[in-house]
């Protein structure tokens, strides 16, 4: 629909400080278009790089300045052209002006656009802002910045911002990298900016939402505290699994010169009395049966209608109880968000109130859930507090739905404590199984914590989407190799674990591990058949005791 369409127009700094990134840059900005081109295929997508040798955008021409930006593809519905473009950046040669770039951006949507589709138009910035933006004519830098934040609100356009640090900094100039921070702090208190620091190509592929789902609430109404209090909530999902794009089936039977085809497949089932048997049942003839012991149960629509459970729609609380009382594994499924309804500032401070006094006490809540009206069954979950850190955003809940009886799965293992002293690790076992975990930390000492779940994209899904990509191109292309940023994901930090081989190889000293070969020999125990001869009792004897202590042995 024209009205969820997005403007987009992409900021990409190719300065040599770029350079080394830009591979990871290309996947992150290919991987967005192709998502548009399965899911948001009429948006519209503009590319603009800047830190190039040459120049060419309209402000150029039109009022001079704006060096070294070039418009790399005007914007226009996104297509596999521009897929192809940002697979091959052009590599600058000279250090890029961020702001000017983000005016350049903001000029082509207002010419496009002008006033129209405030709040879908958008840029897209990604730099490590390490280089000095050159002095503004009249005033300060800070003023300009203010004067572009106002004409941003002023047309509806939002930004986001990517900036590329980690070891791309490490011989920049502090000085200049606060400056730019501090510029860049002002779009986000002024403007609908998103600021995002990363310091590794991981973070890097996962700092763009690449797909924009639009947040649709599950619930909207009271959140009963007692008969006498209610607030009104409005429930979100927080987090859902990503599902892979829904695959048709496609009939190639059309003619290829029929346009209108749709080359789609409809699949009709018919039941029969038996097999053979040309007399059709028709629906009104067909009853469901349920399997109770040997017999099968029919149970016909009208009776499995008043069977079932309706509850009616609402949200009430049960009980507090101490957080330490709900585990971690009795979390199911996906998480929701409680905000206040919004607008209702009673609301908001109720929410806030509860959810403070609640975090103060190390306290959670237990709800009794039901959706909407209809909903055959009732959801029992644990609310627990969210309290904001930005002073914009408003204290909320998370909520969890927990198991019934039914829903637990029981298993009883031995106590490691319940084995003899030789099988249990000494002292010296102990120190290399520790420093193994330690040095596989994902948030070491001193360092930002690596693979976010915020910022890790599915290599499974994002791999899929790059071989979609590739066969729109030839049908009968092979699968690609996985990629290098991608591998990093899946499989262990290869130069983390040359960097501590000493402690891989203390480890392994420490824990000898040697084939079995009684296991080997006889991996199932061997049963004997009570019809089996007295003198074949010594062999069926000797495969018992042999079983056994294969068996003991493990």
């Amino acid at each position: 629909m024209a009205r969820n369409k997005e403007r987009l127009v992409l900021l990409l700094d190719v300065g040599p400080s770029m350079h080394s990134v830009l591979p990871e840059v290309e996947s992150l900005c290919s991987m967005l278009l192709e998502k548009k081109l399965i899911y948001s295929k009429n948006d519209e997508v503009g590319v603009l790089i800047f830190g190039t040798q040459g120049t060419s955008n309209d402000l150029k021409n039109e009022m001079g300045g704006y060096d070294h930006i070039t418009m790399l593809q005007d914007i226009k519905v996104v297509d596999g052209q521009i897929v192809d473009i940002m697979e091959a950046l052009p590599r600058g040669t000279v250090n890029g002006d961020f702001l000017d770039a983000i005016v350049v951006g903001m000029d082509m949507l207002i010419k496009k656009y002008n006033d129209l589709y405030k709040g879908k138009k958008r840029l897209c910035l990604i730099t490590n802002a390490i280089n000095p933006i050159k002095d503004s004519l009249e005033g300060t830098k800070e003023d300009q910045v203010e004067i572009i934040a106002a004409q941003m609100v002023a047309k509806g356009i939002k930004m986001e911002s990517i900036v590329v640090r980690g070891s791309l900094s490490q011989d920049a100039d502090k000085r200049i990298m606060d400056e730019n921070d501090n510029l860049l702090s002002i779009f986000s208190n002024r403007t609908s900016t998103r600021t995002v620091y990363v310091d590794s190509p991981i973070s890097l592929l996962g700092a763009i939402k690449t797909r924009k789902v639009t947040p649709v609430t599950i619930f909207r109404g009271h959140l009963e505290i007692s008969p006498q209090m209610k607030i009104k909530v409005w429930v979100y999902k927080r987090t859902q699994e990503e599902k892979f794009p829904t695959l048709k089936k496609y009939s190639e039977k059309a003619p290829a010169t029929n346009k209108s085809a749709t080359h789609q497949i409809k699949v009709d089932f018919e039941y029969k009395t038996e097999e053979g048997s040309s007399q059709v049942i028709p629906p009104e003839q067909r009853i469901k049966g349920y399997r109770y012991g040997p017999q099968v149960v029919p149970i016909s629509a009208a009776e499995l209608d008043s069977v079932k459970f309706k509850p009616e729609k609402g949200v009430k609380l049960l009980a507090f109880t101490d957080a330490s009382n709900i585990l971690r594994h009795y979390f199911m499924k996906d998480v929701y968000l409680f905000t206040a309804e919004p607008g209702n500032r009673k609301a908001a401070l109720a929410v806030s109130a509860i959810a403070r006094a609640m975090k103060e006490m190390n306290k959670v809540a237990i709800l009794r859930c039901v959706w909407r009206q209809g909903q055959q069954n009732v959801v029992v979950g644990v609310l627990t507090p969210n309290i904001s850190e930005n002073v914009k955003i408003p204290d909320s809940f998370h909520f969890n739905v927990l198991p019934f009886v039914e829903d637990v799965r029981e298993y009883q293992f031995p106590s490691l404590s319940s084995f003899p002293a030789s099988c249990q690790p000494n002292e010296e076992q102990q120190k290399a199984a520790d420093e193994f975990v330690q040095m596989l930390s994902l948030a070491p000492s001193g360092k930002q914590e690596a693979m976010l779940p915020e910022f890790t994209p599915n290599p499974v899904l994002t791999r899929f989407y790059r071989h979609l990509e590739v066969k729109s191109h030839k049908p009968d292309a092979a699968v690609p190799p996985l990629d290098e940023t991608l591998r990093r994901i899946t499989e262990p930090d290869p130069e983390l674990l040359s960097q501590n081989k000493a402690i891989i190889d203390a480890l392994h000293q420490q824990f000898h591990l040697k084939e079995n070969p009684k296991l080997k020999k006889s991996a199932r125990p061997r049963r004997v058949s009570r019809e089996e001869p007295s003198g074949s009792n010594e062999d069926g004897n000797a495969a018992d005791v042999s079983d056994a202590q294969a068996v003991n042995s493990v």
